[in-house]
């Protein structure tokens, strides 16, 4: 079976929310076989989720999802235990912010059988220098942690084997706020089939973005300390 279910986080995106739904909703029909494109709320203070809710009415493959606010990597891992736990076969995240383009995931699907995790590779990025910067220190910190050079180890547009990420999660924390880099990490060290390839990387296309630098300051500082604990359990 090929039954693809797409986790994309979503926090105060009432500016996208429109759009990203009907960005990425046609892919999962196209696909059909049970799939669902699956929005989970991270505890919003507009009316994203009841944007969402209205969409259902017509959608019955969009499945909207909401839950207390934890962070965008806590959502994300709570939509990959979801998705697991309900059978998908491929799980595929991406982001509520509208820089990806849903045009560029069908090369991704065509390589699904062969890898376990096809990624993207921001090429050209256009969010920002801080965002850049913040990447390429990343890197760094993943290979003194982790002694694994990784390409861009928290790209929001990944297609997984649902039955490869299900082992993968058990060795994360609940909640984890990097869940996208702790995975990339694990597949590293494990060796296990990964491909990367080039993906467009826009502007945010609408709303604020949540994430500043003092954020990513005290993220960034608890990642650390995550990092080295989880490496000894890698060993």
């Amino acid at each position: 079976m090929d039954k693809l279910y797409i986790i994309i986080p979503a926090y105060n995106e009432e500016a996208n929310i429109d759009r990203v739904i009907k960005d990425w909703y046609p892919i999962v029909q196209k696909i059909g076989k049970g799939s669902k494109l699956v929005i989970i709320d991270d505890g919003s203070k507009d009316h994203t989720y009841q944007i969402m809710q209205k969409y259902k009415e017509q959608m019955e493959d969009l499945e909207p999802l909401t839950k207390p606010n934890g962070g965008h990597g806590a959502t994300v891992l709570y939509g990959y235990h979801y998705a697991v736990n309900a059978g998908a076969d491929y799980i595929f995240q991406t982001d509520s912010d509208g820089q990806t383009l849903p045009e560029e995931f069908w090369p991704f699907w065509e390589q699904r059988a062969a890898y376990d995790m096809v990624i993207g590779h921001r090429k050209g990025r256009q969010d920002g220098f801080s965002r850049v910067f913040v990447t390429k220190i990343l890197k760094l910190v993943l290979w003194l942690c982790f002694q694994v050079g990784i390409k861009d180890a928290n790209t929001p547009f990944r297609l997984m084997k649902a039955e490869t990420l299900k082992e993968q999660l058990k060795l994360i924390p609940e909640n984890f706020n990097l869940s996208n880099v702790m995975i990339s990490v694990i597949y590293a060290k494990k060796k296990l089939k990964v491909r990367y390839m080039p993906v467009t990387f826009r502007p945010r296309q609408g709303g604020v973005n949540s994430i500043n630098m003092k954020k990513i300051i005290k993220i960034g500082k608890q990642a650390f300390k995550d990092f080295r604990r989880i490496n000894k359990s890698l060993k």
